[in-house]
């Protein structure tokens, strides 16, 4: 079975609930159900371990796909991914079998990163275990942790016991100290449930991923480089899903005084033509940021996080305009176009934010490391092609 058959199925289910989706903020159940049944929350992970062994471009075109349908459903897939890849990297000798469950559709997974005291700087955990006598424990308070309530499987970012790094653990959401804190109401995205939590948890050593300090790497090589196409993918899906509608809308809307339809107007062609070259040329830009991630070559950083900052701005160019151009129309959400322009919102904001991305990429070409700058002195010679990598030490 090859990913059009696999995803057709599941785009079938996300359109038909989307609105509804969207309207309740509840979440796709439905979606996330054929998504489990079609194999494709193993698009990415190893074929010995059930995965489809995909790469980087097979998870831009199939998360295109899906965000075009259903914002929300995207988002929470992206997350599943985003979660499965490190524990394919480091996966926690406690967990047998985790990764066949994680590809075959049993396991769910999300990442619990983001807190409040650090905000989007998911890198940066304020949590720090202890030992309680009993063993490490921890009580992390996480914000944003998409699928709340609903995923299966957390990965879990604190601080080492001696603060000197940062931990990923596996925790199961049967867990009795895993607890959804609200529920969620978002502008956009309505029905991913990204929701606050608390992790009231003891940390077995056999569910950390990797050696103990690792975590960072873990996130910034690995969690970040997939989720950054991922959620540029997602912009990208809901900025296509846009444009067609708006270009459907104007070519059969008609102003019946001048027998004509609303895209006879130059102005209106004007801004469909720009909205379809802005998609096109981030595409391209993602296609190549897909490319070479697969490659790992030397330029590879800067196209992590050019990519999602890129793609945010290209959505909120695009939603933006597909609202003016289609006008009451949009504005009344029989087309959905409010409901692209809403999700796309979401983009931009989330962790790692586009504005913290421009400035991590302004570092890389001027030479300074993405975190903790020398002091401010004599600038140095930009160096883009020896940037430093997402999963370096700073």
């Amino acid at each position: 079975m090859d990913l059009h058959d696999r995803l057709e199925p599941v785009l079938a289910v996300a359109s038909e609930h989307a609105h509804d989706v969207d309207q309740r903020g509840r979440f796709p159940d439905e979606a996330v159900a054929a998504l489990r049944e079609s194999g494709l929350l193993g698009l990415t992970l190893p074929s010995e371990h059930g995965g489809l062994g995909g790469g980087p471009q097979d998870l831009v075109d199939v998360m295109t796909a899906v965000a075009g349908a259903c914002g929300s459903t995207a988002m929470i897939y992206l997350m599943h991914v985003s979660a499965s890849m490190p524990l394919a990297t480091a996966t926690p000798s406690g967990t047998p079998g985790l990764l066949g469950d994680l590809a075959s559709g049993r396991v769910l997974a999300s990442l619990a990163l983001s807190e409040a005291g650090s905000r989007s700087h998911f890198w940066a955990p304020v949590s720090q275990p202890a030992d309680d006598g009993r063993g490490l424990h921890v009580t992390a308070k996480k914000s944003w942790v998409t699928s709340a309530g609903h995923a299966d499987l957390y990965v879990l970012s604190t601080k080492t016991p001696d603060a000197s790094g940062v931990d990923l653990y596996a925790i199961a959401a049967g867990n009795p100290g895993v607890a959804v804190d609200s529920p969620f109401s978002g502008m956009g995205l309505r029905g991913n449930a990204s929701s606050p939590m608390t992790f009231d948890v003891t940390l077995p050593e056999d569910l950390r991923l990797g050696d103990t300090g690792t975590g960072t790497d873990l996130m910034l090589g690995v969690v970040l480089p997939w989720f950054n196409l991922g959620n540029s993918a997602v912009s990208l899906g809901l900025s296509r899903a846009a444009v067609d509608a708006a270009i459907r809308h104007t070519a059969g809307a008609r102003f019946e005084h001048l027998d004509q339809t609303l895209s006879a107007l130059p102005t209106i062609r004007a801004q469909l033509a720009k909205m379809s070259i802005d998609l096109a040329t981030a595409s391209a830009y993602l296609d190549r940021a897909a490319s070479r991630v697969a490659e790992t070559a030397d330029d590879t950083p800067l196209f992590v996080l050019g990519s999602k900052a890129t793609a945010n701005d290209t959505a909120l160019r695009i939603t933006d305009a597909a609202m003016r151009v289609c006008g009451g129309a949009a504005f009344s959400q029989h087309l959905q176009i409010d409901r692209y322009f809403r999700d796309a919102r979401a983009g931009h904001v989330m962790a790692p934010t586009a504005d913290a991305l421009y400035e991590f990429y302004g570092r890389a070409i001027t030479g300074r490391p993405l975190f903790d700058p020398p002091a401010e002195d004599a600038p140095t010679e930009p160096v883009p092609a020896t940037a430093p990598s997402p999963g370096a030490a700073p």
